[in-house]
């Protein structure tokens, strides 16, 4: 076998970890020795062994010459867990081939420096591309400390989220749905705004067996989510963060004595900031948020800059109707050129409905 082939078997294994190792990144490892496949592992959870160390402890024979296939430049610095690097030179690996390089600034090529000055022979950039993409998020999140944020909604056809009445259920089909689910489970957090709260009391869990929950966000800058919503009701179980400018503490106490965590913050266009809140939330380490929004709080996310990807699912179906909801709201955009513009990254089918996903290019890069 080859090296790319190797490599795509330690990006399988690094898979397994979506959803549980955030803010950490998804690492697959493989140990070749021979032509034999002797030892292999993944980081599994956040604070747990990393992939290196689950490849060495899985090894059925000495891992000495082997050559270690790894998805992600091995760490050199000390934090839930010892660096990988130490425990490769230890084992007596004589070859380390890398698919993504760290942009960690505790490594950024300093794990390949060590291994090299240690008569490691380092090869780099196998897979690079698809190394890259498994940690989009983690590499936006070390580099801005704040989280990747991927707006979702689901449309008819004729670009609408709900009817003229305002009921939505179901735009999308079956298939669709429990996507949606697998993504709540892959990033950390979900966000939505109190318009949707009050519309829709939802619960913003994860309905898949052996998934996480994700934490459930909720800008409400007055603080007019009902204490006997679903949301409220279950934030002893379900970490719930309310983002609000509202600083009466008696109305404060209600949340906070069930269980809901409140961060204050700053007013900004007549509602709460997102840009603060989106450091104040990579302080909490959270590196992730999919965007379950409506019309208003997606054109406040757009209009701040905090969208980094748009999913934008299809529904053959058509609503009609000039009150119908769309999926972006505010004022928009004066002239066409004002646009935010998108670029494709993929088109795929899930059931009856088509998914489009995109990367917001920033407005600067446009200039």
């Amino acid at each position: 076998m080859t090296d790319t082939e190797y490599m795509k078997i330690a990006l399988e294994l690094a898979k397994k970890g979506c959803g549980f190792v955030n803010p950490n990144p998804m690492v697959g490892a493989v140990i070749v020795k021979g032509d034999e496949m002797i030892g292999m592992g993944y980081h599994e959870k956040y604070g747990n062994l990393h992939a290196e160390r689950n490849a060495i402890l899985s090894c059925k024979k000495s891992p000495k010459g082997a050559t270690l296939y790894v998805t992600l430049e091995p760490c050199c610095h000390y934090g839930k867990t010892p660096p990988c690097t130490e425990a490769i030179i230890e084992s007596g690996i004589s070859k380390v081939v890398i698919g993504s390089s760290d942009p960690n600034p505790l490594v950024q090529g300093q794990g390949v420096n060590i291994l090299r000055n240690n008569g490691i022979k380092v090869i780099e950039n196998v897979l690079k591309e698809e190394c890259d993409e498994i940690n989009k998020v983690f590499f936006h999140y070390i580099k801005t400390k704040t989280p990747y944020v991927v707006m979702k909604y689901a449309m008819t056809i004729d670009g609408k989220i709900a009817t003229y009445t305002g009921k939505s259920k179901w735009v999308t089909g079956e298939e669709a749905r429990q996507n949606v689910h697998k993504d709540r489970h892959k990033y950390s957090a979900i966000m939505v705004g109190v318009g949707t709260v009050l519309a829709d009391n939802p619960m913003l869990n994860c309905r898949i067996e052996e998934c996480k929950n994700p934490i459930r966000i909720i800008c409400d800058t007055n603080l007019r989510t009902p204490i006997n919503s679903n949301i409220v009701e279950s934030s002893k179980e379900i970490q719930t963060i309310i983002a609000t400018c509202c600083e009466d503490e008696n109305k404060r106490n209600w949340y906070i004595d069930a269980g809901c965590k409140l961060l204050t913050l700053s007013k900004k266009d007549n509602h709460i900031d997102l840009n603060e809140l989106m450091k104040h939330l990579g302080e909490e380490n959270i590196d992730s948020i999919l965007l379950e929004g409506g019309g208003a709080l997606n054109w406040s996310a757009l209009n701040s800059g905090i969208v980094n990807e748009v999913q934008t699912y299809i529904a053959p179906k058509i609503f009609g109707g000039i009150d119908s909801r769309s999926p972006v709201a505010g004022i928009g955009v004066e002239n066409p050129q004002d646009s935010f513009y998108l670029k494709n990254k993929s088109i795929r089918q899930i059931g009856e409905d088509i998914l489009i996903e995109s990367e917001v290019i920033q407005r600067c890069l446009q200039e």
